[in-house]
């Protein structure tokens, strides 16, 4: 159902834009420079509104944003160079316990 509402969504949104670009279009052919800007405005506006469909739809369906990323269980050695650089840094072991801040216990 919610993909639905997505659909819609662009729909209405390209429709808006299809529709300003017109106007905008038309009254530039008329005269009015200030609307050159608009006319290509209205395009971009279209293509960010492609772009969050996209985006939604791929959140909707639950597909992964990306495939490169390390599974669970697996330690990034980047990580973990950069944790023990931050320990260094704040004068902590290396395998010194957190310390919660005060009032989180």
């Amino acid at each position: 159902m919610k993909t639905l509402w997505i659909h819609g969504g662009l729909v209405l949104a390209e429709t808006i834009c299809a529709s300003g670009f017109t106007v905008e279009y038309l009254r530039a052919r008329s005269g009015n420079t200030l609307s050159w800007a608009y006319v290509f405005e209205w395009p971009i506006f279209a293509g960010y509104a492609v772009y969050m469909w996209r985006k939604l739809l791929k959140d909707e369906v639950g597909e992964p944003a990306r495939s490169d990323h390390l599974p669970p269980d697996a330690k990034d050695p980047a990580l973990e160079t950069y944790n023990e650089y931050l320990r260094s840094v704040h004068g902590g072991a290396p395998d010194a316990p957190r310390n919660p801040p005060h009032g989180a216990e």
